[in-house]
């Protein structure tokens, strides 16, 4: 598909946040949660109490880019919702992101 000099900076932009949002998301399911849950060290749980924080700021730039970029494509509001909800679990925004550069590169 072609693509006009304006997508290109959105794509990129939610290129840029899905990545850091599907990063931070491995982060907080695979390493935060579990030191917090399942393991007894108050060491380990003080050296990972940032990633809850950023993942949180990260998220809510995800979903303004992931916003701004189903506006400008014009997709319908269930797409965009799709899109959205992509950046809450480990991987997800990471396929989706493939899929949009792939269709919108």
């Amino acid at each position: 598909m072609n693509q006009t000099p304006d997508m290109s900076g959105v794509v990129k932009r939610y290129r840029t946040m899905a990545i850091l949002a599907g990063i931070m998301s491995l982060l907080l399911w695979f390493v935060d949660l579990p030191v917090a849950y399942l393991f007894d060290n108050d060491g380990w749980k003080a050296k990972v109490t940032w990633i809850p924080f950023v993942h949180g700021w990260i998220y809510a730039l995800y979903v303004l880019t992931a916003l701004q970029f189903a506006s400008k494509a014009k997709w319908p509001v269930m797409k965009m919702l799709g899109l959205i909800l992509a950046g809450t679990l480990p991987v997800a925004s990471l396929i989706t992101e493939r899929k949009v550069v792939s269709q919108y590169s």
